[in-house]
């Protein structure tokens, strides 16, 4: 079915809906009462369309949806918390896109999945659980990078079919960070000293307020290689690589034309080609739509000043707070 004929089909629908609910709700609200029922028959019959288009609306979408491809973006930092403070605030919630991706995989329509990266990376768990969802999408997967697709998205990439980059795209950074503030000598500068009551050797680790023991740093690097053998053993398994290959990259960025030479990337080509590409696999030209959560007036605000805000560093200051952790990110 053509394009144009599911448009037809899809308004021929929503008139036909609106015109019986009119009629419906004028005999029964309007046609029969008298009175005061008549003016509120009126109001009746009005809320009757209304809904009778939504319905017709939605049943629309569903017998004609009119694309056969979903695009989820990833952009900014991810995290399970974007609100939060800290390097990923500001950036992308992971439980947004799995539901986006969810949400793709479970329609009829949508038989191939393009992932757009733009995102330097971000917190661990969130960005396997994005390359989760996507790995567990029926269908063809095709992530694709413009600017930078860095550590947590190389991270997401390695569950997809395909990952496409332009030639100057920055590609890579394949490592584990580990961060944590270091209060403990600007609080001694004041005479202020914290005192903490533990259970576990290890229970206080890496808390900002004091200095590293030796112990603390040989845990936590036993942590982040921890994190860093999955990130190994993930983008080497989904890009068909060599385990050594990857660890030899030591979490460089590369641009797009190299990290093709590498492997690291599949092919190089901009979103037209990538919609080519897609067109191949479903042996039919995409319809493309985008999934994105919901968000109000508001939200949107307050996610773009964020935005803002980190960028002028506010995010780094928003870290200082005594009862932080180490936080490992890609």
């Amino acid at each position: 079915m053509t394009d144009r004929v599911q448009l037809l089909a899809r308004i021929g629908l929503g008139v036909i809906a609106a015109v019986l609910a009119g009629a419906a709700g004028f005999v029964l609200f309007v046609r029969i009462p008298d009175g005061l029922a008549e003016l509120v028959g009126v109001v009746s019959t009005l809320g009757v369309v209304l809904l009778a288009v939504r319905f017709a609306s939605s049943l629309a979408d569903n017998v004609f949806p009119g694309y056969n491809t979903v695009e989820v973006a990833v952009e900014g930092s991810i995290s399970r918390d974007p609100g939060g403070a800290g390097p990923t605030s500001g950036g992308v919630s992971a439980d947004e896109i799995v539901d986006q991706i969810e949400r793709a995989d479970a329609a009829d329509a949508a038989e191939a999945l393009v992932v757009k990266l733009n995102t330097p990376g971000g917190e661990v768990v969130p960005s396997d659980d994005v390359r989760s969802a996507v790995a567990a999408f029926d269908g063809p997967t095709v992530a694709y990078t413009t600017d930078l697709c860095a550590s947590g998205g190389m991270w997401i990439a390695s569950g997809c079919d395909e990952l496409w980059a332009r030639d100057i795209s920055q590609v890579g950074s394949i490592g584990v960070l580990g961060l944590r503030p270091n209060l403990s000598g600007f609080l001694e500068e004041r005479g202020v000293r914290f005192e903490g009551i533990t259970a576990g050797e290890y229970k206080d680790a890496g808390q900002p307020v004091t200095e590293f023991s030796d112990e603390d740093l040989e845990y936590l690097q036993g942590l982040t290689d921890g994190f860093y053998d999955e990130f190994v053993d993930r983008v080497a398994e989904g890009m068909d690589l060599d385990p050594a290959f990857v660890r030899e990259t030591e979490a460089r960025v590369y641009l797009g034309s190299e990290a093709a030479e590498l492997g690291l990337v599949d092919e190089i080509g901009d979103r037209d080609a990538v919609d080519d590409r897609v067109a191949e696999l479903l042996g039919e030209e995409p319809s493309t739509v985008e999934f994105s959560p919901d968000r109000s007036l508001r939200e949107r605000v307050s996610v773009g000043s964020r935005h803002v805000a980190y960028s002028l560093g506010a995010g780094v200051a928003d870290r200082l707070s005594p009862d932080e952790e180490v936080t490992f990110e890609l």
